[in-house]
């Protein structure tokens, strides 16, 4: 998605470890506009597939699922990374380690909002190692739904997370692919 790759040249910051900090547009101030043009080509993308639920992870997935689902109308459903006291115990949960962060956060989804007759699309904001895609494929295996699909706003294509999602069979839709990032420059995959 040229849209996307020219904001994070414009926009986009190469951190030490082969972090990209866009807290710019898409995880701590979120561009609307960007988002609404994301979700309408996630939408696109698998507008085939029957999508019945939208699943993504808190915090930075929320923007570009959301405005998946307003063009699928379907509803969102984002895993939680701490449990709330309003939730109960009928919970699936998936340990998920971030790579920026460098903890393990134990998600969860009550059980009522994730079905067994539910056509899943995963929405992340990255996809790096694919732990958050892997957390999420486990929690729509507990729950017997059937995922179609994941679509990733940014992929660093150089690490292993896309290759072994592809590997499993996950359909990936990345809209901007990251080759490597060399010299401080953010050089994108050739299609």
């Amino acid at each position: 998605m040229k849209l996307l790759e020219e904001r994070i040249k414009e926009d986009g910051l190469v951190l030490p470890g082969n972090v990209l900090k866009v807290n710019s547009f898409l995880n701590h101030q979120i561009d609307p506009e960007l988002m609404n043009t994301v979700g309408q080509e996630f939408a696109h993308l698998f507008r085939d597939n029957n999508i019945t639920r939208i699943l993504t992870v808190e915090s930075s997935g929320i923007a570009p699922a959301i405005m998946t689902g307003l063009a699928l109308h379907v509803p969102v459903l984002f895993a939680r990374k701490t449990k709330s006291s309003t939730m109960n115990n009928s919970l699936y949960t998936a340990d998920v380690y971030s790579y920026t962060k460098k903890v393990t956060n134990k998600i969860s989804v009550d059980q009522k909002f994730l079905l067994p007759t539910d056509n899943v699309l995963i929405i992340d904001d990255f996809l790096a190692n694919g732990q958050a895609v892997s957390g999420l494929l486990e929690i729509c295996r507990q729950a017997q739904a059937h995922v179609e699909g994941a679509g990733i706003v940014i992929e660093k294509a150089f690490q292993t997370g896309g290759a072994m999602l592809r590997e499993q069979g996950v359909r990936v839709e990345s809209l901007a692919r990251i080759a490597s990032f060399e010299d401080d420059t953010v050089h994108f995959v050739k299609e």
